[in-house]
């Protein structure tokens, strides 16, 4: 068979995020979202796009100034070419984003809000935002005088800075007249968005900018100047987390240095205010040092649009997403023990539909129950006053063995992640920092009860972090199971934390390094060997990212030989869809909406009898080769059936689906005829559809429970 082989085979990985990240700002744009969401939409897409600078921008930028070529980069981009590319449709994106914003606040005035400068206040605002300021902010600004130092000062990453320049009053006519520069950090204690005083039904918001802007002579009374203005500037530095090779020193003490090394990393990004005066502008650029081979980027009045993801609601719940509260999971029950349900069957918890606190009681009954012995467990991710945390300090206390293994250099959450190590080793806890050269981004738990004399094993496997406070937002899947095999594997990969120089074999669970890529080969094989002998043959696939070219290539592969593949991604994706001859059996789409999308769910039709795994993969090259990761098989009917329809619903979305596709356009995918069909909303109802009430009396020992079951599902469930 003559493949064809056009010129592109994949999407480059940084333009296709910043596709994801153009999905964003649509929602931002889009106005069918309610209008406070709207501008929270903008401070996400601000947020992605300081990481992307810090993170992807960085390495890109690393490589060029190094003449290296990446086995991420495809072979027809230079790395200095892309950054050229990238800087471009930054631009034009950041452009973008303050139209909508303008327009956003357009609409926001039609609903009495008002967004004001420091020149539009009447008298009483005016006095109001002088308090202000004396009470609440002249005490926590840092301000620079600038001309006559010898060092410049180290601007923070992402941190916001007014520059200000002061036209000096000449001592005698014909004198030149001297210029100041002067540097004011935006301090991030006082909240970015100043609620003034309601004017009848208006309400009227003004930026701590503004506010500052509004004193500056306050602040620099004791200069004489003729003219003074301030305007936003903006640095962004490499966050690459370069570790010291000293042998002397901890794993944590390594990390803890890289974290502060990075306050002085190389700069990546300056962003400035377009209405800088060209001297000021000049002046900055040279004593921060950025040359032209940093991207530049002009922007509006005011930087650290992140700062509207907390944009207040000022009590207008008509202007926000109305939320939908976590629905309980089937048989289980806040009430009596989780374990002895478990112990029946597996459940699978689907958040933030479903509610997110079976995960704290499964730990807090461990913590309590004086029949388990051990926990074991890995974190990645923690909510800032972890209940995860309190829960396994306070098995500890009551005498469990505790172990866990908590990765340092989870990226920017390695300071909150070693001050929680901190804390855990204090309380006695045993801590695992990993394998040399190995992220570890498993989600996995584990915890062993004696029962009649033996260990009996419980657990649960998940898509995404145990972190109480994302799983209000990121749509994730975790797995309660007593299932003997699997907990005995989850067992091996705690083994092999601590003697990480033997390989341990697994029947059910998929592990990376070592097995993850391999075993997809033979199951996308599988398929195809299966379409060739004219079998059922499909590939539903649902993940975060695509972007690994050898597995993009092996699903081309099953597209030619008619394998029918459909798959939800909901980021990057540098596989091209619907190309004759290379990938016409393939569509892929992206569901960006007010939940972040973030499990890894895999279907494989197997000849009609699915295989499904849930996992904390995706399918990137790091995930698959140089992370320990961890993708378990659903072996339970009930539970397969759901993971299959909610990947149908998702399927069936025409509202907030976008395709993907070679030219990155975001088309949404809109059917003719066919009913709008929001595939969160949808599944939120497809669980409160699956509800039954359920009236429970549970003996004192926990062993028995007696339990009735009604299929009516009343309104409290409604």
């Amino acid at each position: 068979m003559i493949h064809h082989s056009p010129v592109n085979r994949y999407i480059d990985r940084e333009k296709s995020w910043l596709a994801f990240n153009a999905r964003v700002l649509q929602e931002a744009a889009d106005e069918t979202v309610p209008l406070l969401d709207r501008l929270r939409f903008l401070g996400i897409f601000s947020n992605n796009f300081d990481e992307f600078f810090r993170v992807r921008y960085a390495a890109i930028r690393r490589l060029s100034l190094e003449g290296i070529t990446s086995e991420e980069l495809p072979l027809t981009d230079s790395a200095h070419k892309l950054l050229g590319e990238i800087t471009e449709i930054v631009i034009e994106q950041q452009s973008e984003s303050l139209r909508i914003l303008s327009r956003i606040e357009k609409e926001l005035e039609k609903e009495n809000i008002f967004m004001v400068n420091e020149t539009q206040l009447n008298r009483e605002q005016e006095l109001f935002v002088k308090d202000y300021f004396i009470q609440k902010v002249s005490n926590e600004l840092v301000t620079i005088i600038l001309n006559d130092l010898e060092e410049f000062p180290l601007l923070r990453d992402t941190a916001g800075y007014l520059a200000v320049k002061m036209v000096m009053k000449a001592k005698k006519e014909g004198d030149e007249k001297r210029v100041r520069y002067a540097l004011i950090e935006m301090p991030r204690s006082i909240g970015r968005f100043v609620i003034l005083p309601a004017i009848k039904e208006k309400q009227y918001i003004i930026m701590l900018d503004d506010v500052i802007r509004f004193n500056l002579s306050n602040i620099f009374n004791i200069f004489k100047y003729e003219s003074i203005s301030a305007h936003m500037i903006k640095i962004t530095r490499d966050a690459q987390l370069e570790l010291d090779t000293d042998q002397t020193k901890s794993l944590m003490e390594k990390i803890w240095t890289g974290v502060k090394d990075r306050r002085i990393g190389e700069p990546v990004r300056f962003v400035y205010d377009v209405a800088i005066e060209e001297d000021t502008l000049a002046f900055f650029l040279d004593r921060l040092k950025i040359d032209a081979t940093d991207s530049i980027i002009p922007g509006g009045r005011y930087h650290n649009r992140r700062d509207y993801m907390d944009f207040p609601t000022l009590g207008r719940a008509d202007l926000v997403y109305q939320q939908n509260p976590p629905l309980p999971v089937n048989g289980l029950t806040m009430e009596g023990s989780i374990l002895q349900r478990i112990k029946k069957k597996d459940y699978l918890l689907y958040a933030p539909y479903q509610s997110y606190s079976y995960v704290i009681k499964f730990l807090r009954e461990a913590a309590l129950d004086p029949k388990v012995i051990s926990i074991k467990i890995t974190l990645y991710r923690l909510a800032k006053n972890s209940q995860i945390i309190s829960s396994l300090i306070n098995a500890v206390k009551n005498g469990k063995k505790v172990t866990v293994q908590i990765e340092l250099q989870a990226r920017f959450d390695e300071a909150s992640n070693i001050t929680y190590a901190e804390m855990m080793q204090t309380e006695g806890i045993n801590l695992i920092f990993g394998v040399k050269g190995l992220k570890i981004h498993s989600k996995i738990c584990m915890i062993e009860r004696m029962e009649s004399g033996k260990v009996k094993r419980y657990g649960f496997i998940s898509t995404g972090n145990f972190n109480e406070s994302t799983a209000k937002v990121y749509t994730d899947v975790t797995l309660f199971t007593a299932h003997t095999q699997i907990l005995k594997e989850v067992g091996k990969i705690f083994d092999f934390f601590d003697v990480n120089y033997r390989l341990y074999r697994y029947k059910h669970l998929i592990v990376s390094p070592h097995y993850t890529r391999n075993k997809f080969y033979k199951l996308i094989d599988r398929e195809i060997l299966n379409a060739i002998a004219g079998k059922p043959a499909y590939i539903k696939l649902k993940m975060n990212s695509l972007t690994d070219f050898r597995m993009i290539d092996k699903l081309y592969e099953a597209s030619r030989e008619g394998v029918k593949i459909q798959m939800i991604i909901r980021g990057m994706c540098c596989l091209i869809p619907g190309i004759p001859g290379m990938s016409e059996n393939i569509e892929a789409i992206s569901i960006v909406d007010n939940y972040l999308e973030h499990p890894r769910i895999y279907i494989f039709a197997n000849d009609g009898n699915p295989d499904i795994y849930i996992s904390s993969a995706d399918f990137m090259t790091r995930n698959l080769d140089s992370r320990v990761e961890v993708t378990c098989p659903i072996y339970d009917e009930e539970i397969k059936k759901e993971l299959l329809d909610t990947f149908e619903i998702g399927w069936k979305g025409n509202v907030k689906a976008r395709i993907h596709s070679e030219k990155m356009e975001n088309k949404y995918r809109k059917k003719s005829n066919a009913k709008p069909f929001r595939a969160q909303l949808e599944t939120y109802n497809y669980y409160r559809n699956k509800l039954e009430v359920i009236y429970e009396t549970v003996s004192p020992d926990g062993e028995h429970a007696e339990v009735v079951k009604s299929d009516d599902a009343t309104n409290e469930n409604n």
